[in-house]
């Protein structure tokens, strides 16, 4: 059966988690996706489900996908916003990058 209040719980969770990882105040999330600092408030204690266009404003000022937040899956959108954050990478930091990948797909995945 279908949960209504656990899932807007966890897209909050995944909305607070990202803006903290960028570092973004409550304020500075809704000044960015030109929202109240109320509706991020409401957002992240899944209390308010969002309109869609909601939804996509957070998303998009949180640099993921609208997927992600709703249900924690990475998809082809949220790969390619990654694959834009290394184009401003020079060869070397990517070749950093890379190695840094290799290590945890070596870690977290050598029992698989």
């Amino acid at each position: 059966m279908f949960d209504a209040k656990l899932c807007l719980e966890e897209t909050g969770k995944r909305i607070m988690e990202r803006r903290k990882k960028m570092g973004l105040t409550q304020e500075q999330l809704a000044e960015k996706s030109e929202v109240t600092t109320q509706f991020v408030s409401y957002a992240e204690s899944g209390k308010r489900a969002m309109r869609p266009e909601n939804l996509m404003k957070i998303a998009a000022a949180l640099e993921v996908s609208t997927d992600y937040l709703l249900t924690g899956d990475i998809i082809e959108k949220d790969k390619l916003l990654l694959s834009k954050k290394l184009d401003k990478l020079t060869p070397r930091e990517v070749g950093i990058v890379e190695s840094i990948i290799d290590e945890c797909i070596a870690l977290y995945h050598r029992d698989v």
